[in-house]
């Protein structure tokens, strides 16, 4: 009886033993593959997208604003979105004037309209990128992390799951010459192997894609992302933002912020009709 209970004992105590963590190249390597194998399913998604971009002068006060609100309908290498609704406003001589339309400029020169319309665009709409997020912002695909280091901080809850912290930092000397340009960690799902928040700033230098956009005299460039299981190996990004500092010439200065939330998702078999309905008006 001793040596039953004794086995018993023991038996239990191995079924309580906890799994070991994998090391963090398996970690990511399973995050990658991860990535890749959802953008098939995300096609059977359409969601609503609303953005929230503003303009600060150096004195505090919002230069230009804009709400944007989508239909967002994922395709196999891209997203094709459906502006449904639009609000925006410039300050001009201590009073704000609405305009309608993404784009708009109401002087010969106008910075604001151009740099606005550009973060929008390149930074929500990304054409390369299946969910509209610039992917070199994010290193989660497999390309990507090939461009930098990662290192594994543990295990901890978040939002009642268990998952993996990760920090990630540019290879001081990549294979390729292309390396990454930034740090910061990512919190990863223990049981699927999912992103769950990811948030990252500059390491040491500026992108190219930033370059072009802003130039090169910008300070505290950083973003965060924030995805949601919605079904079986789908998971969509439900959050995005970040805020930054732009300088150009004597006279210019701007802080930047960009919001971004995804919501009313839905499958495409069942709700198609939905979201047309929304497109015609």
């Amino acid at each position: 009886m001793k040596i039953l209970l004794l086995a018993a004992t023991f038996g239990y105590a191995l079924a309580q033993e906890p799994n070991p963590v994998p090391d963090v190249d398996q970690i990511m390597s399973r995050v990658a593959l991860n990535q890749a194998k959802s953008q098939e399913q995300r096609k059977e998604w359409v969601y609503n997208q609303k953005q929230l971009l503003r303009m600060v002068r150096g004195n505090g006060k919002v230069a230009r604003e804009e709400r944007r609100e989508y239909v967002v309908t994922p395709r196999r290498r891209r997203i094709e979105k459906q502006l449904v609704k639009f609000e925006g406003k410039y300050e001009s001589h201590g009073k704000y004037i609405a305009y309608d339309r993404p784009g708009y400029e109401y002087k010969g020169v106008d910075i604001d309209g151009d740099i606005i319309n550009d973060v929008s665009e390149d930074m929500t709409n990304a054409k390369d990128s299946r969910d509209g997020l610039d992917r070199d912002l994010f290193p989660l695909t497999e390309s990507e992390q090939k461009k930098y280091d990662f290192t594994l901080k543990g295990t901890e809850t978040y939002r009642g799951r268990t998952v993996f912290r990760v920090t990630f930092q540019p290879k001081p000397h990549p294979p390729d010459g292309d390396g990454g340009s930034w740090k910061g960690d990512a919190l990863i799902d223990a049981d699927e192997y999912q992103p769950v928040l990811v948030t990252t700033g500059l390491a040491f230098k500026i992108p190219m894609a930033v370059k072009i956009l802003l130039g090169t005299n910008v300070k505290g460039l950083g973003f965060s992302v924030a995805y949601q299981k919605f079904a079986d190996g789908v998971w969509f990004p439900v959050s995005y933002g970040g805020e930054f500092e732009v300088r150009a010439v004597f006279f210019y200065k701007r802080t930047i912020s960009v919001s971004m939330t995804n919501g009313d998702f839905r499958r495409t078999d069942v709700t198609t009709k939905v979201a047309y309905a929304i497109d015609e008006k």
